[in-house]
Protein backbone atom coordinates (compact mmCIF):
# COMPACT_ATOMS: atom_id res chain seq x y z
CA UNK A 1 0.00 0.00 0.00
CA UNK A 2 1.39 3.61 -0.86
CA UNK A 3 2.18 5.42 2.05
CA UNK A 4 4.34 8.68 2.15
CA UNK A 5 5.22 12.26 1.17
CA UNK A 6 7.95 12.74 -1.02
CA UNK A 7 9.36 15.75 -2.05
CA UNK A 8 11.68 16.54 -4.53
CA UNK A 9 14.44 19.32 -3.91
CA UNK A 10 15.89 21.48 -6.55
CA UNK A 11 19.38 23.21 -5.90
CA UNK A 12 21.61 25.79 -7.39
CA UNK A 13 25.39 25.91 -6.13
CA UNK A 14 24.91 23.44 -3.89
CA UNK A 15 22.01 25.29 -1.56
CA UNK A 16 18.65 24.09 -1.79
CA UNK A 17 16.29 26.75 -3.67
CA UNK A 18 13.29 28.27 -1.84
CA UNK A 19 10.77 26.87 -3.91
CA UNK A 20 11.70 23.48 -2.42
CA UNK A 21 11.30 25.06 1.09
CA UNK A 22 8.16 25.96 0.54
CA UNK A 23 7.62 22.94 -1.16
CA UNK A 24 8.37 20.83 1.91
CA UNK A 25 6.07 23.16 4.14
CA UNK A 26 3.45 22.33 1.70
CA UNK A 27 4.45 18.74 2.12
CA UNK A 28 4.60 18.83 5.83
CA UNK A 29 0.65 20.15 6.43
CA UNK A 30 -0.77 17.65 4.52
CA UNK A 31 1.44 15.11 6.05
CA UNK A 32 0.07 16.27 9.23
CA UNK A 33 -3.50 16.17 7.66
CA UNK A 34 -3.08 12.95 5.93
CA UNK A 35 -1.35 11.36 9.20
CA UNK A 36 1.62 10.42 6.49
CA UNK A 37 5.74 10.46 6.79
CA UNK A 38 7.26 12.97 4.76
CA UNK A 39 10.57 12.59 3.18
CA UNK A 40 12.76 14.62 0.84
CA UNK A 41 15.14 13.57 -2.43
CA UNK A 42 18.49 15.36 -3.17
CA UNK A 43 19.90 14.36 -6.58
CA UNK A 44 23.50 15.16 -7.26
CA UNK A 45 26.75 13.85 -7.65
CA UNK A 46 27.77 14.82 -4.12
CA UNK A 47 24.33 15.36 -2.01
CA UNK A 48 25.96 16.59 1.02
CA UNK A 49 25.91 20.22 0.85
CA UNK A 50 22.05 20.04 0.40
CA UNK A 51 21.58 16.55 2.86
CA UNK A 52 23.12 18.52 5.54
CA UNK A 53 20.98 21.44 5.07
CA UNK A 54 17.68 19.62 5.67
CA UNK A 55 19.07 17.60 8.24
CA UNK A 56 17.72 20.18 10.70
CA UNK A 57 14.00 19.72 9.39
CA UNK A 58 11.35 17.74 10.60
CA UNK A 59 11.52 14.60 7.79
CA UNK A 60 11.28 11.34 8.36
CA UNK A 61 14.12 10.60 5.72
CA UNK A 62 16.28 12.26 3.20
CA UNK A 63 17.33 10.12 0.21
CA UNK A 64 20.18 10.88 -1.29
CA UNK A 65 20.50 10.36 -4.88
CA UNK A 66 24.12 10.40 -5.70
CA UNK A 67 26.00 9.79 -9.12
CA UNK A 68 28.26 11.93 -11.37
CA UNK A 69 25.61 11.77 -13.90
CA UNK A 70 23.58 14.00 -11.71
CA UNK A 71 25.98 16.55 -11.38
CA UNK A 72 23.86 18.72 -13.73
CA UNK A 73 20.53 18.64 -14.04
CA UNK A 74 18.87 16.32 -17.39
CA UNK A 75 15.17 15.23 -17.96
CA UNK A 76 16.41 12.14 -18.46
CA UNK A 77 18.76 11.51 -15.40
CA UNK A 78 16.18 13.26 -13.12
CA UNK A 79 13.14 10.60 -14.23
CA UNK A 80 15.09 7.58 -14.83
CA UNK A 81 16.61 7.81 -11.35
CA UNK A 82 13.22 9.11 -9.34
CA UNK A 83 11.75 6.58 -11.09
CA UNK A 84 13.65 3.67 -9.26
CA UNK A 85 13.00 5.69 -6.32
CA UNK A 86 9.36 5.91 -6.46
CA UNK A 87 9.41 2.18 -7.35
CA UNK A 88 11.06 1.21 -4.57
CA UNK A 89 9.39 3.54 -2.09
CA UNK A 90 5.50 3.78 -3.23
CA UNK A 91 5.41 7.06 -2.00
CA UNK A 92 1.10 7.92 -2.23
CA UNK A 93 1.97 11.47 -2.98
CA UNK A 94 5.27 13.13 -4.88
CA UNK A 95 5.41 16.94 -4.81
CA UNK A 96 7.77 19.43 -6.17
CA UNK A 97 8.12 23.22 -6.82
CA UNK A 98 6.58 24.08 -10.00
CA UNK A 99 10.02 25.85 -11.72
CA UNK A 100 11.28 25.54 -15.19
CA UNK A 101 13.00 22.74 -13.90
CA UNK A 102 10.09 20.72 -13.09
CA UNK A 103 8.01 21.91 -15.62
CA UNK A 104 10.59 20.08 -17.96
CA UNK A 105 10.63 16.20 -16.09
CA UNK A 106 7.82 16.19 -13.81
CA UNK A 107 4.66 15.34 -16.10
CA UNK A 108 7.20 12.68 -17.92
CA UNK A 109 7.79 11.30 -14.44
CA UNK A 110 4.62 11.10 -13.52
CA UNK A 111 3.90 9.01 -16.97
CA UNK A 112 6.40 6.85 -16.32
CA UNK A 113 5.39 5.91 -12.64
CA UNK A 114 1.33 5.58 -13.66
CA UNK A 115 0.70 8.47 -11.86
CA UNK A 116 -1.48 11.57 -12.35
CA UNK A 117 -0.55 15.15 -12.23
CA UNK A 118 -2.03 18.34 -11.09
CA UNK A 119 0.67 21.10 -11.66
CA UNK A 120 0.57 24.58 -10.06
CA UNK A 121 -1.32 24.35 -7.51
CA UNK A 122 -1.30 27.06 -4.78
CA UNK A 123 -2.51 24.81 -1.97
CA UNK A 124 -3.14 21.19 -0.75
CA UNK A 125 -6.17 20.03 1.98
CA UNK A 126 -6.93 16.55 2.90
CA UNK A 127 -10.17 15.19 4.81
CA UNK A 128 -10.18 11.89 5.20
CA UNK A 129 -7.67 10.96 3.28
CA UNK A 130 -9.02 12.43 0.38
CA UNK A 131 -6.59 15.02 -1.51
CA UNK A 132 -8.07 18.32 -2.87
CA UNK A 133 -5.93 21.07 -4.94
CA UNK A 134 -6.61 24.15 -5.79
CA UNK A 135 -5.25 26.05 -8.58
CA UNK A 136 -6.06 29.44 -10.57
CA UNK A 137 -7.57 29.48 -13.75
CA UNK A 138 -8.27 31.77 -16.17
CA UNK A 139 -5.54 34.46 -15.50
CA UNK A 140 -6.13 33.87 -11.60
CA UNK A 141 -9.78 35.22 -12.01
CA UNK A 142 -11.04 32.15 -10.33
CA UNK A 143 -9.97 29.33 -8.02
CA UNK A 144 -10.97 25.72 -8.96
CA UNK A 145 -10.58 22.65 -7.04
CA UNK A 146 -9.27 19.35 -7.94
CA UNK A 147 -9.35 15.69 -6.89
CA UNK A 148 -7.21 12.98 -8.38
CA UNK A 149 -8.87 9.24 -8.83
CA UNK A 150 -7.62 5.81 -8.89
CA UNK A 151 -4.99 3.94 -7.66
CA UNK A 152 -2.07 5.72 -8.76
CA UNK A 153 0.80 7.81 -7.11
CA UNK A 154 -0.34 11.66 -6.81
CA UNK A 155 2.04 13.97 -8.71
CA UNK A 156 1.51 17.98 -7.54
CA UNK A 157 3.55 21.16 -8.34
CA UNK A 158 2.98 23.79 -6.00
CA UNK A 159 3.17 27.39 -7.46
CA UNK A 160 5.95 29.76 -5.85
CA UNK A 161 4.75 31.26 -2.79
CA UNK A 162 1.84 28.98 -2.01
CA UNK A 163 3.23 28.16 1.17
CA UNK A 164 5.80 30.04 3.57
CA UNK A 165 9.15 28.18 3.87
CA UNK A 166 9.40 30.41 7.01
CA UNK A 167 6.71 28.15 8.32
CA UNK A 168 9.09 24.82 7.31
CA UNK A 169 8.91 22.71 10.94
CA UNK A 170 12.50 21.98 12.32
CA UNK A 171 13.34 18.81 14.13
CA UNK A 172 15.98 15.74 12.46
CA UNK A 173 16.34 14.16 9.56
CA UNK A 174 17.76 10.50 8.94
CA UNK A 175 19.69 10.93 5.78
CA UNK A 176 19.75 7.34 3.79
CA UNK A 177 21.99 6.74 0.36
CA UNK A 178 19.94 5.64 -2.58
CA UNK A 179 22.00 3.77 -5.46
CA UNK A 180 20.90 4.86 -8.60
CA UNK A 181 21.35 2.62 -11.99
CA UNK A 182 22.47 4.98 -14.38
CA UNK A 183 23.64 4.87 -18.17
CA UNK A 184 25.26 7.81 -19.95
CA UNK A 185 23.40 6.16 -23.27
CA UNK A 186 19.92 6.79 -21.98
CA UNK A 187 20.66 10.53 -20.96
CA UNK A 188 20.21 12.27 -24.37
CA UNK A 189 21.25 16.00 -22.89
CA UNK A 190 24.66 16.93 -22.79
CA UNK A 191 25.07 20.56 -20.28
CA UNK A 192 27.39 23.15 -22.06
CA UNK A 193 26.69 26.02 -19.29
CA UNK A 194 24.36 27.05 -16.96
CA UNK A 195 23.27 30.61 -17.31
CA UNK A 196 20.59 33.17 -15.50
CA UNK A 197 17.99 33.66 -17.87
CA UNK A 198 17.87 37.52 -15.80
CA UNK A 199 20.23 38.57 -13.35
CA UNK A 200 18.45 39.15 -10.38
CA UNK A 201 19.43 41.81 -7.68
CA UNK A 202 16.78 40.49 -5.43
CA UNK A 203 14.64 37.52 -4.51
CA UNK A 204 11.45 39.24 -4.06
CA UNK A 205 9.94 36.03 -2.84
CA UNK A 206 12.03 35.58 0.16
CA UNK A 207 11.63 39.39 1.05
CA UNK A 208 9.53 40.21 4.40
CA UNK A 209 8.30 43.51 3.08
CA UNK A 210 7.44 44.79 -0.27
CA UNK A 211 7.20 48.16 -1.75
CA UNK A 212 5.53 48.12 -4.90
CA UNK A 213 5.14 50.78 -7.35
CA UNK A 214 2.47 51.34 -10.32
CA UNK A 215 1.98 53.67 -13.12
CA UNK A 216 0.54 56.54 -10.19
CA UNK A 217 4.31 57.62 -9.76
CA UNK A 218 3.98 59.27 -13.22
CA UNK A 219 7.64 59.32 -13.67
CA UNK A 220 10.99 57.69 -13.58
CA UNK A 221 12.19 60.61 -11.55
CA UNK A 222 9.73 60.03 -8.62
CA UNK A 223 10.79 56.97 -8.06
CA UNK A 224 13.01 58.04 -4.93
CA UNK A 225 9.48 58.85 -3.19
CA UNK A 226 9.16 54.94 -2.95
CA UNK A 227 13.05 54.20 -2.46
CA UNK A 228 12.82 56.76 0.74
CA UNK A 229 10.09 54.93 2.09
CA UNK A 230 11.17 51.41 1.42
CA UNK A 231 14.34 52.40 2.95
CA UNK A 232 12.80 53.43 5.97
CA UNK A 233 11.18 50.64 6.33
CA UNK A 234 13.18 48.28 5.53
CA UNK A 235 11.45 46.80 2.57
CA UNK A 236 12.46 45.99 -1.14
CA UNK A 237 10.85 47.65 -4.06
CA UNK A 238 8.44 45.62 -6.27
CA UNK A 239 6.74 47.15 -9.64
CA UNK A 240 3.95 46.04 -11.80
CA UNK A 241 5.01 45.49 -15.59
CA UNK A 242 4.08 48.62 -16.89
CA UNK A 243 7.08 50.08 -14.84
CA UNK A 244 9.32 47.14 -15.38
CA UNK A 245 8.71 47.72 -19.31
CA UNK A 246 9.13 51.63 -19.01
CA UNK A 247 12.25 50.77 -17.55
CA UNK A 248 12.22 52.76 -14.23
CA UNK A 249 13.29 49.12 -12.64
CA UNK A 250 14.87 45.98 -13.22
CA UNK A 251 12.10 43.23 -14.92
CA UNK A 252 13.73 41.12 -11.64
CA UNK A 253 11.40 43.20 -9.44
CA UNK A 254 8.32 42.79 -11.33
CA UNK A 255 5.24 41.27 -9.25
CA UNK A 256 2.61 39.06 -11.22
CA UNK A 257 1.21 36.45 -13.82
CA UNK A 258 4.55 37.04 -16.10
CA UNK A 259 6.81 37.86 -12.92
CA UNK A 260 7.54 37.09 -9.48
CA UNK A 261 4.76 35.60 -7.15
CA UNK A 262 5.21 36.47 -3.50
CA UNK A 263 4.33 36.49 0.16
CA UNK A 264 5.40 38.65 2.01
CA UNK A 265 4.36 39.85 5.72
CA UNK A 266 3.60 42.89 4.61
CA UNK A 267 2.67 44.54 0.80
CA UNK A 268 2.50 48.09 0.76
CA UNK A 269 1.31 49.27 -3.04
CA UNK A 270 1.83 52.54 -4.45
CA UNK A 271 -0.01 54.03 -7.66
CA UNK A 272 -0.90 50.58 -8.86
CA UNK A 273 -4.51 49.81 -9.91
CA UNK A 274 -4.77 45.85 -9.44
CA UNK A 275 -5.06 44.39 -12.75
CA UNK A 276 -5.80 40.58 -12.18
CA UNK A 277 -1.90 40.31 -13.91
CA UNK A 278 -0.42 41.81 -10.90
CA UNK A 279 -2.92 40.72 -8.12
CA UNK A 280 -2.33 37.01 -9.10
CA UNK A 281 0.89 37.56 -8.15
CA UNK A 282 0.93 39.55 -4.36
CA UNK A 283 -2.55 38.09 -3.62
CA UNK A 284 -1.07 35.80 -0.88
CA UNK A 285 0.37 38.46 1.08
CA UNK A 286 -0.15 38.45 4.75
CA UNK A 287 -1.36 42.02 5.04
CA UNK A 288 -2.06 44.54 2.11
CA UNK A 289 -1.82 48.35 2.20
CA UNK A 290 -3.24 49.90 -0.86
CA UNK A 291 -2.76 53.40 -1.79
CA UNK A 292 -4.11 54.72 -4.87
CA UNK A 293 -6.36 57.91 -5.98
CA UNK A 294 -9.28 55.97 -7.39
CA UNK A 295 -11.76 54.46 -4.86
CA UNK A 296 -12.55 52.36 -7.42
CA UNK A 297 -9.15 51.04 -8.24
CA UNK A 298 -9.85 46.97 -8.13
CA UNK A 299 -6.53 46.70 -5.51
CA UNK A 300 -8.76 47.72 -3.14
CA UNK A 301 -10.86 44.67 -3.61
CA UNK A 302 -8.06 42.33 -1.66
CA UNK A 303 -6.51 45.26 0.33
CA UNK A 304 -6.59 45.01 4.28
CA UNK A 305 -6.04 48.52 4.50
CA UNK A 306 -7.30 50.85 1.53
CA UNK A 307 -5.78 54.40 1.34
CA UNK A 308 -7.80 56.80 -1.31
CA UNK A 309 -5.98 59.65 -2.06
CA UNK A 310 -2.70 61.99 -3.77
CA UNK A 311 0.04 59.16 -2.61
CA UNK A 312 2.60 62.19 -3.61
CA UNK A 313 1.09 63.67 -0.62
CA UNK A 314 0.63 60.72 1.46
CA UNK A 315 3.86 58.38 1.12
CA UNK A 316 6.44 61.73 1.98
CA UNK A 317 4.42 61.65 5.50
CA UNK A 318 4.65 58.09 5.84
CA UNK A 319 8.24 57.63 5.51
CA UNK A 320 8.73 60.80 8.27
CA UNK A 321 6.01 58.29 10.57
CA UNK A 322 7.85 55.78 10.31
CA UNK A 323 11.32 57.20 11.06
CA UNK A 324 9.94 58.83 13.99
CA UNK A 325 8.42 55.73 15.36
CA UNK A 326 11.52 54.27 14.93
Amino acid sequence: MSQGILVIIEHTDAKVNRISLEALTGAQKLGAEMGQSVFAAVLADDCSAMTGELSSKKLDKIYALSNPLLADYTPDGYTIALQQLIEKTDPAVVIVGYSYQARDYAAKLALRCGGAMMSDCIAIQADSGNITLTRQVFAGKFNADYSFSGDGCCFISLQAAAYNADELEAGTAAVEGFAVNLDSREIRTTVLESFEGTKKDVDLAASDIIVAIGRGLKEEENLEIAEALASAMGADIGASRPVCDDGWVGADRQVGSSGQTVSPKLYLSLGISGAIQHVVGMKSSKYIVAINKDPHAPIFDIADVAVVGDLFEIVPKLTEAVKAAK
